[in-house]
Parts: structure tokens; C-alpha cells; sequence
């Protein structure tokens, strides 16, 4: 067995209405104010009355900010962290963009180093403020990966890649899933398949077999419970099979990184706003039909994880029956299934492709070199 580096966020606490105890969870942590990191739409659901009422009955002020979109640019990032100068920690409450900003948020209030000196891996020297995840979304993982990727000038994606910001604590309730859209359950279950897969296959020196345990565990649980969730948004145990499988997920890609379905997915999510779990599921199945040419056996082994009654013998076959399952199973749960569907026109390809091969940081991790050729034969397989 070679080396290998895992790191994870230091405490998980899951459970039914474990968002109540908010308050008691964060007052040994964080001593004066506390700055929640959410989006204009939280603000609706409760979660953020909630969240500020528990942390108040435990005698913490509760500042509240509100202004995360999707895909945040940096200049989101900097007002967070400007709302955060102060404060004794931040908890970041929502989907996987709202986590991204919070843990930002706690690292630039907390260091003297600017976003710009952050980008890359490895670049966050710290410290930060102390830092709280609550995930209400199944599928980022956001809540134990030392990653948070932002949108720098008009449409490139660049990440921040360091332990120093992994989450002190994640809080898992699956209450607050409950609420999700169809489309969003599907498209962030999706994601959290991705990143297990992808965790799984990685070409990472750093591809270990925590990570690999995980991302099966992650794939059995996403496997049976994403179209129960879709189709029965209030069955709480389908919603904590999800939570927990994006989770696992989440650990499983932090320490063996995501390749070549990511550095595709970031342009389509940049230049057209495209979610980014749909944006991953566009393109799944057909970077894994270019991957199976010369690596089909890591598919092949985890296939049967996620579709458990999957046909196929030799691992060419099972590898490329995995791929068609995934695009059946992104189709039965009411996904955009081709490019153009999203209003991209083919003569948008070549630049898709030239974006992607800026992601130099995934694209290392793909089990196939990929060149900008690749990149663009395979936005044509999916538009």
C-alpha cells in the first residue's frame, strides 16, 4: 500500500431536528457573535429563524448574512468576509455555494491573506474563525471537503483547495432537505454520484482506500434513495440516505480528487448558468464512455454499487451499461438530458472546450488524458 493523506472535518453530528440544538453545539466553539452565511432564499423556509433563535437561547448574537448566489463571485466572497470582521465564527447554512462562501468568509476574516493569494491547492496558510457547516441540500458535500470554488470575472471557475478550511463541525439534518424542488433533489443527487464515482476512479497519488470505501457506501445509499426522494420528497429516511451519501461522498473526493466530468461541468455552469449538479449529469455518462476505453475497470467494480441488478460480464460491458444507467437514472428523475436543451448551440462547443482545458487542477485526476480534441468530441456526444 502506498501513502496516502486523509483529512476530514473534526466532528459530524446527524440526526431528525438536530438544527434545534444549534445553540448548545456552537456556544464551547464560538464566544460572541456569529455570523450565519446563507442565501435570499433561506430566508423563507425558516431555517435561518431557526438557526438564530437556537444560537440565541445559548446567549450568542446571531448577524446574519444573506446575499450568497449561485456559483458566488468574488466579490460576494469579500462582502462576507467584510460581515464576518468581528465575529467569534461563522456557520454557513444552505447549499453547497452558501458553505463555499462561509468558509471563505472565516478564513479571510481570520488571516491576513488576501482571496487572490488563496487560489489553487495548498495556497490558505490561516488561521480562520471558527466554522460551522449545515448543509440543506444533498449532494456539494461542501460540509467536510477542504474546497471552495468561486467565480472569478465573467464565467471561470477557480477553487480554493486547503485543510485549513475544512468545517470545524458539520451538522446533518435531513428536516432541512424536506422542502427541496424535484430538480434540485435530482440534480444535487447527481453531483454526490459524481463525486463518489469520480473519488473512485481518481488517477490522485492521493486515491486511498478510505476514499474508496466511501464513495462505494456513498453510491449504494445515493443509488437507492435519489428517485424515492424525487418522487416522495417527504420520506425522511430516502432524505437521510441522501444526506449521508452525499456526505460520504463529500469525504470520499476531498482526499481523492475529481477529474474529468467536473472540468467539463464548469464552463457549461459558467458561461450559461446551468446548475452545477446538472451541468455534471449533461456530461457524466459521456466522459465515462471516453474514460472505459482504456480504464473500464474501476467503473466496472462500483457499478453494481449503485444498480445492484445491472447486467454485463467483462468490465468493457459493465463499464458501459454503469454509463447508460446513470443517463436512465438523470432521465427518470426529470433532468435536461442534452446541451442544447439548455440553449447551447453547437458552434459553443469549441469554446466550452478551450474553457475546460483550464481546469488543469481536475483534469490531472482523469484516468485518460484529455486533450481539447477530447474535450470537444465529448460536448458533441452530449449536445
Amino acid at each position: 500500500m502506498t501513502g496516502f493523506i486523509f483529512n476530514t472535518t473534526a466532528s459530524l453530528r446527524m440526526g431528525v431536528g438536530i438544527l434545534e440544538d444549534l445553540g448548545q453545539i456552537a456556544a464551547p466553539l464560538m464566544s460572541g457573535p456569529v455570523l450565519v452565511v446563507t442565501d435570499p432564499g433561506m430566508l423563507t423556509t425558516g431555517f435561518v429563524e431557526r438557526a438564530t433563535r437556537a444560537l440565541a437561547a445559548a446567549g450568542l448574537e446571531a448577524r446574519v448574512f444573506a446575499k450568497v448566489q449561485a456559483d458566488p463571485p468574488e466579490e460576494v466572497v469579500l462582502e462576507a468576509a467584510t460581515a464576518a470582521t468581528g465575529c467569534a465564527g461563522v456557520i454557513g447554512l444552505g447549499g453547497g455555494s452558501s458553505l463555499d462562501v462561509a468558509k471563505l468568509a472565516a478564513l479571510l476574516a481570520g488571516s491576513d491573506q488576501p482571496l487572490s493569494a488563496l487560489y489553487g491547492i495548498g495556497n490558505a496558510r490561516g488561521p480562520r474563525l471558527p466554522l460551522i457547516a449545515i448543509p440543506t441540500t444533498a449532494g456539494t458535500g461542501s460540509e467536510v471537503t477542504p474546497i471552495s470554488i468561486v467565480t472569478t470575472g465573467a464565467s471561470e471557475k477557480m477553487g480554493v483547495v486547503s485543510p485549513v478550511i475544512l468545517p470545524d463541525i458539520a451538522l446533518l439534518d435531513p428536516e432541512l432537505t424536506l422542502g427541496l424542488p424535484a430538480h434540485v433533489t435530482a440534480a444535487t443527487g447527481i453531483d454526490a454520484m459524481v463525486h463518489a464515482i469520480e473519488a473512485y476512479a481518481s488517477a490522485s497519488a492521493n486515491n486511498n482506500p478510505i476514499s474508496r470505501t466511501l464513495a462505494r457506501e456513498a453510491l449504494r445509499l445515493m443509488g437507492g434513495a435519489i428517485e424515492r426522494a424525487v418522487q416522495q420528497p417527504d420520506d425522511i429516511e430516502a432524505r437521510s440516505d441522501m444526506l449521508l451519501g452525499s456526505l460520504l461522498a463529500g469525504q470520499a473526493f476531498a482526499n481523492s480528487p475529481v477529474a474529468a466530468v467536473h472540468a467539463l461541468a464548469y464552463p457549461i455552469g459558467g458561461h450559461y448558468k446551468v446548475p452545477h449538479g446538472l451541468s455534471n449529469a449533461l456530461v457524466l455518462p459521456h466522459v465515462l464512455r471516453f474514460n472505459a476505453v482504456t480504464a473500464p475497470g474501476p467503473y466496472a467494480e462500483i457499478a453494481r454499487d449503485a444498480f445492484p441488478d445491472l447486467p454485463g460480464g467483462g468490465a468493457q460491458e459493465l463499464a458501459a451499461n454503469f454509463a447508460g444507467a446513470l443517463a436512465d437514472l438523470s432521465r427518470r428523475c426529470g433532468l435536461q438530458q442534452t446541451l442544447r436543451e439548455m440553449g447551447i448551440t453547437r458552434d459553443a462547443l469549441p469554446m466550452l472546450a478551450r474553457d475546460a482545458m483550464n481546469q488543469t487542477r481536475l483534469l490531472v485526476n482523469n484516468p485518460r488524458p484529455v486533450t481539447q480534441a477530447d474535450a470537444q468530441a465529448i460536448y458533441e456526444a452530449a449536445f
